[in-house]
């Protein structure tokens, strides 16, 4: 049995377009995902998220549902098309729902983590070029500003961006997610942009605010591994690391973006122009720590008709229901990875969960096994880092409610409550009355394991 220091957090999460719904409430405007979503065949079953699960109407309830699990934190994002429904117009009624869910949050003893974006760019944004035009990072610091200036106060730590590979190339090259663009020379402008407005907004905070609230970025790592040892598939691994984890890592904790992958990157983009004097520099500027969002590894081969030469391979790894591989000790690996190459910031598990074929009950139990035992490999790999010394100071399971899953539109449950999209009804699921359990003890039980550098 393996106890959690007191200092350790635990919380949960959310993203405010997959869980807010009113989309025209509150001076509310269009973001890129409203128009995605409503776009034939970019969503499944052509799902939005208009409705989602009403969390702006319903946060009262919501929070009493996070209470009642016990945890310290609950971390959220800011639907920026709230705040400024039109360029450089401040929306007082959008930032007052934040403010009064932060008060709810405080009364019930919850610390509120913010995430300044979490991908609903407004479409006033997305009309003069979204993220690959340089004056999005205006844009976004005159958005951080605001935030920063009404809200600093009440909040217990930022978060700058969540997954900016996902708002990059998996929206602007693979074309997966809002706007759905396939260029991989608008991936790396928009990767590029949504990094410096990262490093601009840490500066802005710690010198314009001298604000003493931890503040850091949010990364989705995925640890590669090859099909076999070849040199084929070792490139392969490779080329997938660089496009995944390295183009975003080495910036920001080397100053530097990898030569390797610009080389490779170099075929299909005119030039590294965009990336102006100064500008990786601002994308290293420290912070208090580091997020991290961790789902499952990639397993990949040599693939030499792709672009980057890998596709993902076959794996016999159980998976969930999004297909991942359930990958705990991969997820140990990539923590000592980064703890020799990268940072000994402390670290924060952001993001970590699953989803799978949930089934409602007639008495309203919904036993999800597969989930509840996800969790629990996670969290006692996190219980063993922190024995090991790996300097983890918090856990935050994905995801508070089911909601609006991206391109796989309400399909795919990550929550721990089940939600009924027709009543709007939340129910306990099995995981979420083991993560109460497991909070309110602070341990986990782990097997004995020990890894020296």
């Amino acid at each position: 049995m393996s106890k959690f220091p007191k200092e350790f957090v635990f919380g949960t999460a959310t993203s405010s377009y997959q869980i807010e719904g009113a989309h025209d409430q509150g001076g509310r405007t269009p973001s890129i995902w409203d128009t995605f979503s409503k776009t034939p065949g970019k969503v499944w079953n052509g799902d939005h998220g208009d409705m989602a699960c009403d969390h702006y109407n319903r946060y009262k309830e919501d929070v009493q549902l996070i209470k009642e699990l016990g945890v310290e934190s609950y971390r959220f994002s800011i639907a920026w098309p709230r705040i400024f429904p039109e360029q450089g117009v401040y929306n007082e009624e959008g930032m007052n729902f934040y403010r009064s869910l932060i008060e709810e949050l405080k009364t019930a003893g919850i610390k509120p983590v913010v995430t300044l974006y979490h991908w609903d760019l407004p479409m006033w944004a997305y009309n003069q070029g979204g993220w690959v035009n340089r004056e999005s990072v205006n844009w976004f610091l005159e958005f951080a500003e605001v935030c920063f200036r009404e809200l600093d106060e009440h909040v217990d730590s930022w978060i700058t961006h969540n997954e900016p590979w996902c708002a990059s190339f998996l929206s602007y090259h693979l074309g997966h997610h809002a706007p759905g663009h396939r260029n991989i020379e608008e991936g790396l402008k928009a990767a590029h942009h949504i990094l410096l407005s990262h490093g601009k907004a840490v500066q802005m905070l710690k010198t314009q605010f001298k604000s003493s609230t931890p503040v850091g970025i949010t990364l989705n790592l995925t640890p590669v591994y090859g099909k076999t040892q070849s040199a084929n598939d070792m490139l392969a691994v490779n080329n997938a690391d660089g496009y995944t984890n390295r183009w975003f890592l080495d910036p920001i904790f080397k100053g530097a973006y990898p030569y390797d992958m610009m080389n490779v990157f170099s075929n299909y983009v005119h030039d590294f122009s965009f990336i102006q004097d100064g500008d990786v520099a601002t994308i290293a500027v420290k912070c208090d720590f580091f997020g991290i969002n961790y789902y499952n590894r990639s397993f990949v081969e040599y693939a030499g008709s792709e672009k980057f030469l890998f596709v993902d391979a076959h794996s016999d790894y159980e998976k969930t229901g999004m297909g991942w591989d359930v990958s705990p000790q991969e997820f140990k690996e990539l923590i000592y990875r980064l703890r020799v190459d990268y940072t000994d910031l402390p670290i924060i598990i952001t993001e970590n969960g699953a989803a799978y074929d949930d089934v409602l009950e007639a008495d309203g139990s919904v036993h999800d096994k597969e989930r509840t035992a996800f969790m629990e490999k996670h969290i006692k790999a996190v219980a063993e880092l922190e024995e090991e010394g790996m300097n983890i100071a918090g856990y935050y399971l994905w995801s508070l409610l089911d909601n609006f899953e991206w391109a796989f539109g309400y399909d795919k449950r990550f929550g721990i409550f089940y939600v009924d999209f027709d009543t709007q009804k939340r129910y306990w699921k099995d995981s979420a009355k083991r993560y109460r359990d497991i909070v309110a003890s602070r341990s986990i039980e782990v097997k004995s394991n020990s890894v020296t550098f």
